[in-house]
């Protein structure tokens, strides 16, 4: 469903308390995958013709997150990938800054590399995560954060699903969902406000099911 990023921005090693990865993943898991893996590729930079074409291939049903999908495949057929890069420097990007800041920290608390950096920091060092030397961004950028979470749940990255559920909670939870909601209501956003509405959704079934099993 989706195009994984042609660079890995970041590199796994198992830590003392993780567990093995999962030889196979049930499908609950791989949707979780593919809808991380999807955000990923999307807030990294502006979808190519051929990320388009495969995001054009979505079908929805008639819930929250399917009605979502409908829309990004509508929009992603009628996309124009130089309109895009476009779109995507004004939301994220700018002169001196984009509409939005896309990092978690500034989110919590107004500031790049605050005490919410420090704190994913070394929560990845104890999963044994560590930055690429290609890596731009900065660790608590949305993008990266998605990917972390896609290789956490797929195995890549050797953890429990405690570990996994953890991380989540105290670095995407605080505030990923208003991010994706504010980026669904942005002046500039045209394709990326279908995004928007995406992980938005995305996110509150994240959150709800996380709740279950805490």
């Amino acid at each position: 469903m989706t195009e994984r990023p042609t660079a890995s921005s970041l590199s796994g090693a198992a830590s003392p308390d993780s567990a093995p990865s999962r030889v196979a993943l049930d499908p609950v898991d791989a949707f979780r995958v593919q809808h991380y893996g999807l955000l990923t590729v999307l807030t990294a930079r502006a979808p190519r013709a051929e990320t388009l074409a495969l995001v054009a291939e979505l079908s929805g049903d008639s819930t929250p997150l399917g009605r979502s999908h409908t829309a990004l495949a509508e929009a992603a057929r009628r996309a124009d990938p130089a309109r895009l890069e476009r779109e995507y420097f004004n939301l994220f990007i700018g002169v001196g800054r984009g509409e939005l800041v896309p990092y978690g920290s500034y989110y919590l608390t107004g500031f790049l590399r605050e005490k919410p950096l420090a704190r994913l920091r070394q929560d990845l060092a104890r999963l044994g995560i560590e930055r690429a030397e290609n890596l731009v961004e900065l660790e608590d950028h949305v993008g990266v954060l998605c990917e972390i979470m896609a290789g956490l749940i797929g195995g890549r990255f050797a953890a429990s699903e405690s570990a996994t559920r953890n991380f989540f909670a105290r670095h995407l939870a605080p505030w990923m969902d208003r991010f994706f909601a504010d980026l669904e209501m942005a002046p500039s956003a045209d394709f990326y406000r279908c995004v928007g509405r995406v992980g938005r959704s995305f996110m509150t079934i994240e959150a709800d099911s996380q709740a279950l099993v805490a």
